[in-house]
């Protein structure tokens, strides 16, 4: 059954004075990170255009943006395909999260506020109540560690992380899709939030690289059966 696709402009996109074909890019774009468009998808211009109700000069430009930053790629006469991560690009990708992730965690922990703390708390209440939902979870999730690296308080750090998200929108669906995560994700952004409060650099720094290596685990999972959905997908 094909999946059914919601693409939907921010309300203020079309009047916020930023480029149309840079709001196209970024609604693509969380598609493809909440798995709206998985890998070998095709992207027709015309029907983006008509969904989100726009022409098709800022579809283009959007599309032509994407293909440069390697998360489309031509094949064939289906136009432009939504590109596949390799399993080597995933464990590199996912090597350098638990690098960075691990690094704001430590740096949070010697600097981070009890407000900040608090608003962590308030994160892990939400994502148990959106527990079944693995679209939302991945939104509170990116919540979740947003608000560690903004804690940690280092440009340099949150650049980094930045630049890995056009890899992480290229994984496709979340792993909160995978039986038992959502539980075993709630517990280890627990300990996180419990050693940030304690101010425990060296705990919450093991705490956020165990967490990462876990969630390898489980996008290991969902990889192999992608990539046996793309091989039916690429033959249809």
């Amino acid at each position: 059954m094909p999946r059914k696709r919601t693409l939907q402009l921010p309300a203020a996109a079309q009047s916020s004075g930023r480029p149309l074909g840079e709001a196209v890019f970024q609604v693509l774009r969380q598609a493809m990170q909440d798995g709206l468009y998985q890998a070998g998808d095709r992207l027709r211009e015309e029907e983006i255009a008509r969904e989100l109700e726009v022409s098709r000069t800022p579809v283009r430009e959007a599309l032509g943006r994407l293909q440069s930053k390697r998360f489309v790629e031509p094949l064939g006469a289906k136009g432009l395909v939504v590109r596949a991560l390799d399993l080597a690009e995933v464990m590199e990708l996912y090597a350098m999260r638990e690098i960075l992730e691990s690094a704001a965690a430590r740096l949070a922990s010697q600097q981070i506020s009890d407000t900040e703390v608090g608003m962590l708390r308030d994160l892990l209440a939400e994502f148990e109540l959106h527990h079944g939902n693995p679209i939302e979870m991945a939104r509170i999730n990116r919540d979740f560690h947003n608000a560690i690296v903004n804690a940690a308080r280092n440009r340099y750090l949150t650049m980094m992380l930045e630049q890995l998200q056009d890899g992480i929108a290229l994984l496709g669906m979340t792993t909160f899709s995978v039986p038992d995560r959502p539980v075993s994700a709630a517990e280890e952004h627990s300990a996180i939030v419990e050693a940030l409060s304690r101010h425990d650099a060296v705990e919450a720094a093991a705490l956020a690289a165990s967490h990462i290596r876990e969630a390898l685990r489980f996008r290991l999972r969902l990889f192999q059966r992608n990539q046996e959905g793309l091989r039916v997908r690429r033959q249809a």
